[in-house]
């Protein structure tokens, strides 16, 4: 299984969240999660900027997965 990664620089902080394909919903949950923490500067907008990166990895995944056009 390939590991990805999602980052966000945040002023002082860094957030980086590294997950195996296929655990896309417990990075969801974690992100829900740091939003919900108050001794962490993390907010929705920024669980949406992750979320959104999230969303890339598995739109280039699932490129991976369709056939390829023929010319």
């Amino acid at each position: 299984m390939a590991l990805k990664t999602l980052s966000l620089v945040k002023g002082k902080d860094q957030f980086l969240f590294r997950y195996e394909e296929g655990q896309e919903s417990v990075v969801l949950r974690s992100l829900v999660d740091m939003v919900n923490r108050r001794d962490v500067a993390f907010d929705w907008f920024d669980a949406a900027v992750l979320s959104h990166q999230l969303g890339q990895h598995l739109s280039k995944e699932l490129k991976g997965y369709l056939p390829k056009k023929v010319a």
